[in-house]
């Protein structure tokens, strides 16, 4: 099993740029913001400690990894 890391807003920024996804400061806090239903685009929470927004990394990637292979599914032929 593997323990967990958990990084905050900039870091999660810093970690999708690696991946080639290019963020600004306004997108990520945008992502984390809940919406109307108290939902969040990414699986952001609120550290009980330190009291700021923080995600898992691996869940983080995996989002993206997702999103990605939902979109080759998705390419029409032709």
């Amino acid at each position: 099993m593997r323990t967990p890391c958990y990084v905050d807003l900039d870091e999660a920024r810093q970690i999708l740029a690696d991946m080639g996804v290019e963020l600004n400061e306004r997108q990520m806090k945008r992502a984390a913001e809940m919406d109307v239903h108290g939902r969040r685009k990414l699986p952001f929470f609120v550290d009980p400690i330190g009291g700021k927004l923080r995600i898992e990394k691996q869940a983080l990637i995996d989002a993206y990894v997702r999103r990605q292979v939902q979109a080759e599914r998705n390419l029409r032929p032709g």
